[in-house]
């Protein structure tokens, strides 16, 4: 039959076709698409107890239409993300019952008990101590197991070859790592920042700072990532009474820089912390830098003695990690530039009455990560820097 955009009204029958769901007149469905790129439904019976979730990638932006075109085969690079997540992960990801290449459609666990952990932290809650470790360890575990340290160099091959993703990774250069420091039709900011944003168009150095992590994130082929980990690809919540965090929407994966995965999340832990300092809601976001990073480094050291070539020793491990780390900061400033003058912002900071000052402390934070992430040697050293800004 083909490709075929699915509707509300089609979902009840492709779900009984494809095995998913047994009784056609018990189930209710309707979309809750709220993303750029998607659609998704939610499937689920009169009594509560079963429920399912749709995601299906469209040929162009869900925002634009057909004005913006874009390949559905991004759902192809998440179905293969989530399957190297469940080997690794399982815990941290929702569970994937199937994928149907020919509709570039995912059937996957609902997650709508929990929520998305950037509109927590917009209402003011507090991170908690599982969040960030999760993150952590997550990235360590994908990122260990997809590298050459845990593949062998034929079974790497065949993972580059089957990660390319394109499309995707030309949006990440383009709206991250190029669009924000020249004159471009994306780019808009709020008023108050017409004198940062002209700065840092002129400003070479940066510029040249900045070249340098794209092409970083062009040719740096270390592991398989996410791609896009931010706090709106975060799910918590509790089930059972314990704590649950579920990572999610692994499309932009590719073969790619570490450091890539956790500076997006540090970017967005950070400019998080801006928005409850102008609250005066503060807690424990200051922390979250920490303690996902001493996450991954734990847990990138245990997996250490297991990598498959010895040739890489001890002493390798720590100028590798080292190399994360830095590239991470660097990452992280582009992403805290790019979310406030470039295409796509944040509510953490659009949502505020007067976003202009946090802006402009994430603005000269992004700046400082990228051109000093050299001298910033462990968490302490960023939080010197975070807590001497100034708007």
């Amino acid at each position: 039959m083909g490709y075929r955009i699915l509707e509300t009204d089609d979902i009840p029958a492709y779900l009984r076709e494809r095995g998913h769901w047994d009784d056609p007149d018990d189930i209710t469905v309707r979309e809750v698409s709220d993303g750029n790129v998607n659609r998704v439904f939610l499937a689920s019976n009169a009594s509560g107890t079963r429920s399912l979730a749709l995601k299906q990638a469209l040929p162009w932006v869900r925002v634009a239409g057909p004005s913006w075109p874009l390949s559905p085969d991004r759902a192809d690079a998440e179905a293969r993300a989530y399957e190297r997540l469940a080997e690794v992960a399982p815990d941290a990801i929702p569970a994937v019952h199937g994928y149907d290449p020919e509709h570039y459609a995912l059937v996957m666990e609902d997650l709508s008990d929990l929520e998305v952990l950037r509109t927590l932290l917009n209402e003011g809650a507090a991170y908690g101590p599982h969040t960030s470790p999760t993150i952590g360890r997550l990235v360590a575990r994908l990122s260990f197991a997809t590298s050459d340290f845990g593949m062998t160099s034929a079974d790497r091959k065949a993972l580059l070859a089957a990660s390319v993703n394109p499309e995707l990774c030309e949006i990440t250069e383009d709206v991250v790592l190029s669009e924000p420091y020249i004159e471009h039709e994306h780019n808009h900011w709020h008023p108050g920042l017409d004198d940062l944003a002209a700065a840092f168009r002129a400003d070479t150095a940066l510029r040249t700072e900045v070249a340098d992590l794209r092409h970083t994130f062009m040719t740096s082929a270390q592991a398989l990532l996410h791609g896009d980990l931010h706090s709106g690809s975060v799910m918590v919540g509790v089930r059972e009474g314990a704590p649950v965090v579920r990572v999610f929407d692994p499309e932009f994966s590719f073969v790619g820089p570490i450091g890539f995965d956790l500076g997006l999340y540090w970017a967005n832990a950070l400019v998080s912390e801006e928005r409850a300092r102008a609250l005066g809601t503060l807690s424990d976001h200051a922390d979250q830098l920490r303690l996902s990073w001493e996450a991954f480094e734990a847990e990138f050291r245990a997996l250490w003695p297991s990598r498959v070539d010895t040739f890489f020793d001890d002493a390798y491990l720590d100028r590798f990690l080292h190399r994360v780390w830095t590239e991470s900061l660097g990452f992280a400033g582009t992403e805290i530039i790019r979310r406030v003058i470039g295409f796509a912002h944040l509510t953490d900071l659009t949502t505020l009455a007067d976003p202009v000052p946090a802006s402009r402390r994430a603005l000269r934070l992004g700046r400082e990560l990228i051109l000093h992430r050299t001298r910033l040697t462990d968490p302490a050293a960023v939080r010197a820097v975070v807590d001497a800004l100034t708007p």
